[in-house]
């Protein structure tokens, strides 16, 4: 215990040593972060944020206040600008919280912050920007919202300058274009420091200088709107550090000691990326983020001077400080304040300022290049969050999973890359006045009905997120979300699935009818006789034959799983839909692939009919006569599967009638085909060969999970569970439980076709269908990928679904894969298998198909291996844990040939190659799922032996030639013995 604890002080005193900063130390960070090991770095971290972590929410004046003209409050820049142009709407009303600090107060203890950050408005306090302007009635505003903070023991955190200058300094004197501004800043700061500051520990001086100079006096974008001097923004600049500076020294003089507070200027920035992995690449990167944070962080924190890339490229453009200036404004800050999101990521930055490369929403990977580039300062996140749309009410699942991904990159920050993080602020408190976005974008954790006479607000669903995460201090770890130990039963099925298998009916055994010449005094290499063929030979084909069907079946038996799944191809086995012309050598094929399986140990499972979405998979006739919607199609798919069961079915146990018909897109009416066609099928097989072969049938229903976005009340439910109604109830609840289409679907269409704009028909199952249908199955399949997340909003059209009235949505904070809309959410799958076993109880089930695209040149395919291992220990929670009687479990999919991209075999021309993903799928089938370390080997009875499993060589045609000429030679010593012996015999006579 001691040297375990001495070895343990050791490593925490080398992770806390850092020395001082060398200038561009943040170059590292992106060659840093690309080594990092993926994708277990992108997985969710839970855990607790430090004791003591300061977590607030902020506003701005302009957003919030309104009272534009109220109370001796003078113009600000804001108010000159948003009367003219084009702008549409103005700040002058906002949140109206000059009226409303009850208001405000309340919504700050719901929730739970200990700091709120706001600003003071410069021209509220001192209505033309000068002390002799003074306003008292401004002035008590702010001293009862602070007094109002104190009772509720909210800390505040005062910005001093965000944006809203009074517009007398601005027409006098040109704004901060003129360095007299340093000065009345300075005389500003002074009587805001001497009248709040005894109750005010963490002071901004001035917010996001980067917009102030480059937007306001650059792109005109924001007030003052200038853009005629592409100069200005730099000289713009430089008084803003010299006044930030100045205001330091101030509070450093005279009331450091006795008030005892914090002063800095929030420094905002967005995260960029290299396009291309390359040292010119993270260069440029490094230069971007100079331009844009280290514009005004590397004078403050490490040289007084400005970037050497700034430098480079503007010259004398760039004012520079002499070395007076440089010493007075290097050091003045107390802790380094940051700003991340929307008010500059993905909005505000020029093309020029990327240096050609990709901007990204990375807070995580911001945070660690500050604290490389400016000697790990502790760090204050004042602003970060992002928004929803204008037309968002409360339930605002966009911006509270950007908020707990910031957030969650914040927690790694701290635990992973030891970034000193004090304090987490989400922006902001309410809707208001967003800038040039105006009232479009809503970035409130309360809602603000701007229409309301009173200016109504509710909490949004983000505040009740934040809240809670509050309360908790981060995301504790919780029982379900740690790893289960322990196994499935011994026999259970480990398998692996196929869209389909690859064809080739030429046997190869004896194909080559070239003559070799066996060179043995020299290389012992066969050397083919040019322009020789050998006599064909007659023989009857064997199974042994078909090269590609051993080839396949020797790399699933070396996968070490029990079964196989693939489908048959009904076009192919009837191209007329006729049973009458079926292609007995297709037939023969897939009869000599599931026997060949079977003499290795693997239980063959078919699926008679493969959905492929909008590319038909029907004979070409029956797709010509109607498709599913025909009945005649539904009749054809019964005799299609009587003549697969008695082709097949002697090595066939396990059979899928249909695989994923449930496809969201297909018309009710074709459902109700599909429905009746497969329990026509299952009812042919339960009649006529069950008793024979001994097998089971079923189908598979596609079933990605659907998780409520919110879970905060019952009502947040109910949208999901309308989804998996429709999605899987849809086919499940006729077959397994009533009979009949879920009640959900029948009422909810009902009320949509009562708006007279629709017009889906739902149809009826006569007492004989209903008969036909319910009770067609011997188990329960799925084939199981992924999750989303469904509320009852309008947030995004493109994702918005019209028929269910649901919006889709992803968490933010999900692994996400290479294929669309499909990120990687193991714990969806245990969802899924307990939403089966709910709805059927005691059902056997088998997840038949599970799998993750990955890019096919990664051999090393990390995020499959990943993926396998956390499904299939979810899989193992709903058995030993929720008591789901589950069969099997088949990883998909089994080669990149057939199933582009999800294949644990991948190739490279004609070779096959056995990805990473593949050993660590063997190990879990190997120790039959997860044993806790030490425990006794599961003890389970050895698996029946049909076959030799001979797979020696798999080129057939070598094989029999090497068994000829072993024949050949063994005949010519016969003979050679022969005929020594009767030649010696005669020499004995003689």
């Amino acid at each position: 215990m001691k040297v375990t604890w001495i070895v343990l002080a050791l490593v925490l005193f080398s992770q806390l040593q850092w020395t001082a900063a060398v200038p561009g130390a943040g170059l590292h960070t992106w060659d840093r972060f690309s080594k990092l090991p993926y994708p277990g770095d992108k997985a969710f971290l839970y855990d607790n944020f430090p004791d003591k972590f300061m977590w607030a929410v902020g506003t701005a004046a302009y957003s919030v206040e309104g009272a534009w003209e109220k109370d001796g409050k003078g113009k600000s820049i804001w108010d000159t600008f948003t009367r003219g142009g084009t702008r549409v709407s103005r700040g002058d009303v906002g949140s109206d919280s000059y009226h409303n600090i009850p208001g405000d107060l309340r919504a700050l203890q719901q929730l739970g912050v200990s700091h709120y950050r706001f600003s003071l408005s410069w021209p509220r306090i001192f209505s033309n920007g000068t002390k002799e302007s003074y306003n008292k009635k401004g002035v008590e505003y702010y001293k009862n919202l602070i007094r109002g903070l104190k009772e509720i023991k909210v800390l505040p955190v005062v910005t001093l300058y965000h944006w809203d200058l009074p517009d007398s300094l601005q027409t006098l004197f040109g704004g901060w274009s003129n360095l007299i501004m340093v000065e009345l800043f300075r005389e500003y700061a002074d009587f805001c420091f001497k009248t709040f500051g005894s109750d005010v520990k963490f002071w901004i001086t001035i917010d996001n200088p980067f917009v102030v100079a480059w937007h306001g006096y650059g792109t005109g974008v924001v007030a003052p709107g200038i853009k005629n001097d592409s100069d200005l923004p730099f000289r713009v600049g430089h008084n803003l550090l010299k006044a930030h500076a100045a205001a330091w020294h101030l509070y450093d003089d005279r009331y450091r000691s006795s008030q005892g507070g914090r002063v800095s200027m929030a420094l905002a920035s967005h995260w960029i990326k290299p396009s291309r992995t390359r040292q010119e690449n993270s260069k440029a990167c490094q230069c971007s983020l100079d331009f844009v944070l280290g514009w005004f962080a590397r004078p403050l924190f490490v040289d007084g001077d400005y970037p050497p890339c700034m430098k480079r490229n503007l010259t004398h453009r760039l004012p520079s400080f002499t070395e007076t200036e440089s010493l007075y404004v290097n050091g003045t800050a107390d802790f380094f304040a940051l700003s991340h999101g929307p008010a500059l990521s993905f909005q505000l930055i020029n093309d020029s300022l990327r240096f050609g490369q990709t901007e990204d929403l990375g807070l995580r990977m911001l945070l660690y290049w500050v604290r490389a580039e400016y000697n790990n300062p502790p760090i204050f996140v004042v602003e970060s969050g992002w928004y929803g749309s204008g037309n968002t009410k409360t339930k605002d699942a966009k911006h509270m999973y950007y908020l707990k991904r910031f957030i969650m990159e914040t927690l790694k920050a701290i635990r992973f890359d030891r970034v000193n993080v004090i304090g987490y602020t989400a922006w902001s408190l309410l809707d208001g006045y967003e800038w040039y976005r105006e009232y479009g974008i809503r970035r409130g954790l309360f809602y603000v009905d701007f229409i309301s006479p009173d200016l109504k607000r509710e909490p949004k669903t983000s505040a009740t997120f934040y809240s809670k995460l509050i309360e908790k201090n981060g995301f504790p770890q919780l029982p379900e979300n740690r790893p289960e130990q322990g196994v499935f039963h011994c026999d259970f099925a480990w398998g692996v699935a196929a869209n389909s298998i690859q064809v080739d009916t030429i046997p190869t055994q004896f194909a080559d009818p070239s003559v070799y010449i066996w060179n043995i005094s020299g290389n012992g290499e066969l050397t083919k006789v040019p322009g020789v063929l050998a006599s064909p030979m007659h023989r009857t084909h064997h199974c042994a034959d078909y090269g590609s069907i051993l080839q396949q079946v020797s790399d699933v038996h070396r996968m070490q799983v029990s079964h196989f799944h693939f489908s048959l191809n009904w076009s192919s086995i009837t191209p007329t839909g006729r049973m009458s012309d079926a292609n007995e050598t297709l037939l023969r094929y897939y009869h000599c692939f599931v026997s060949e399986l079977q003499k290795v140990n693997i239980i063959p499972v078919v699926t008679l009919w493969h959905h492929t979405g909008k590319l038909s998979s029907l004979p070409a006739p029956i797709e010509a006569g109607g498709g599913w919607q025909s009945e005649e199609t539904v009749q054809a798919f019964a005799k299609y599967a009587r003549l697969c069961f008695q082709q097949l079915g002697a090595h066939v146990k396990l059979w899928i009638t249909l695989n994923e018909p449930n496809d969201e897109d297909l018309e009710y009416t074709v459902g109700h085909q599909l429905l009746r066609a497969h329990a026509l099928a299952w009812h042919v097989y339960d009649s006529e060969f069950r008793k024979a072969q001994g097998g089971k049938a079923s189908l598979v229903l596609h079933m990605d999970w659907v998780e409520p976005a919110f879970s905060f009340n019952r009502e947040d439910v109910e949208p999901a569970n309308r989804v998996l109604d429709f999605r899987v109830g849809w086919f499940a609840e006729p077959i397994f439980g009533s009979g009949d289409y879920p009640a959900v679907m029948r009422s909810w269409l009902q009320q949509r076709n009562n708006i007279d704009l629709f017009n889906y028909h739902l149809p009826a199952f006569s007492d004989e269908d209903r008969l036909l249908v319910k009770g067609t199955y011997d188990f329960f399949a799925i084939s199981h990928f992924t999750t989303s997340m469904v509320y009852d909003g309008v947030e995004d059209k493109y994702t918005f679904k019209d028929k269910l009235q649901v919006q889709l949505i992803s968490d933010v904070t999900w692994i996400m894969s290479p294929r669309r809309n499909s990120p990687v959410v193991p714990w969806g799958l245990r969802k899924a298998l307990n939403w089966v076993n709910s709805r059927y109880k005691g059902v056997p089930i088998y997840v038949m198909a599970n799998g993750v695209q990955e890019d096919i040149a990664r051999f090393k395919d990390s995020l499959r291996v990943y993926y396998l291992y956390n499904y299939i220990n979810e899989a193992l929670k709903a058995y030993t844990l929720d008591g789901v009687n589950l069969k099997g479990y088949f990883a998909y999919a089994f080669s990149d040939r057939r199933d582009p991209g999800f294949g644990m075999y991948g190739h490279v021309q004609e070779e096959v190659i056995s990805k990473s993903s593949l050993a660590h799928y063997k190990n879990i089938i190997h120790h039959n799922g997860f044993p806790a370390p030490g425990t006794p080997q599961q003890q389970c009875p050895l698996a029946p032996v049909h076959g030799s499993g001979r797979f020696v060589l798999t080129k057939q045609p070598v094989v029999g030639f090497l068994s000829l000429v072993s024949s050949c030679m063994l005949i010519t010593v016969g003979l050679v013995i022969y005929y020594s012996v009767k030649r010696h015999k005669l020499t004995t006579k003689k």
